[in-house]
């Protein structure tokens, strides 16, 4: 029997996707992505220097921290406070290596941008989420730092998203919601560019194993996700064209 999506949706189908600019007043850039039930408050600020590693080089840098409100989930979960656990590591190191794919360090000078990606409420695909939706934060900020005076040129070079997939009765299916991300037998997450080209692919058997001809079926519906995410990335960001220099 053929798995029958919780809100109806295809196979092949994304939940809504919506992104609302401007939702903070301090940070540069901000942005509350939704996607179906899932809220993630993405922000970027800068701040002049750069880790030592790159101190003299003219280069700039990109940082990205994750938080989970207790309130995320239907069960409230406890503060990270002292000590992040290894799932939070995680994903914020993935969130930065995503977005840097895009960023021009040269351009960008010796200044480091911070990405915050703080999960209002959760249905899954938070860390994906978290990558689309800062992305169209980091092209706000950047925006914003040009018509300041502290950027002299976009240091934006490419474009960025990312959705989950999964195996449900042997079969694909495109942006798992919580219901589907427990159920699902194998359970991907992949970021690409503009290009379609793959920055990362996280993905395990829950259990069993899967076949090669499954692998590039996943690939095959993230890739069609993420052309759609693609476009309303650049629907949410105003001044597109002139903004992100893509070669």
């Amino acid at each position: 029997m053929a798995w029958q999506r919780p809100d109806g949706r295809l196979p092949y189908e994304l939940r809504p996707i919506s992104f609302y600019p401007s939702f903070t007043r301090f940070a540069p850039g901000s942005v509350l992505a939704r996607c179906g039930d899932t809220q993630v408050l993405c922000t970027v600020s800068v701040n002049k220097g750069v880790p030592k590693f790159l101190e003299g080089t003219g280069k700039g840098w990109l940082t990205a921290e994750y938080r989970m409100l207790p309130s995320a989930t239907q069960k409230r979960q406890e503060r990270e406070l002292l000590k992040l656990s290894g799932r939070t590591q995680e994903i914020q190191r993935l969130i930065g290596r995503s977005l840097r794919a895009a960023v021009d360090f040269d351009a960008l000078g010796e200044h480091t941008l911070t990405v915050d990606a703080d999960v209002l409420q959760a249905d899954a695909g938070t860390r994906t989420t978290a990558i689309t939706g800062s992305f169209v934060a980091l092209a706000h900020a950047v925006s914003q730092l040009l018509q300041e005076g502290v950027l002299e040129r976009s240091p934006l070079c490419g474009q960025v998203a990312a959705v989950s997939v999964g195996l449900l009765e042997g079969e694909p299916f495109l942006d798992l919601n919580y219901i589907e991300d427990v159920a699902a037998t194998v359970d991907f997450n992949v970021v690409m560019n503009q290009h379609l080209g793959i920055i990362e692919v996280q993905g395990t058997a829950e259990e069993g194993s899967f076949s090669r001809t499954q692998l590039d079926q996943l690939l095959d519906v993230a890739q069609k996700g993420i052309q759609e995410l693609l476009i309303a990335q650049r629907e949410a960001i105003a001044n597109w064209e002139a903004l992100v220099v893509i070669n």
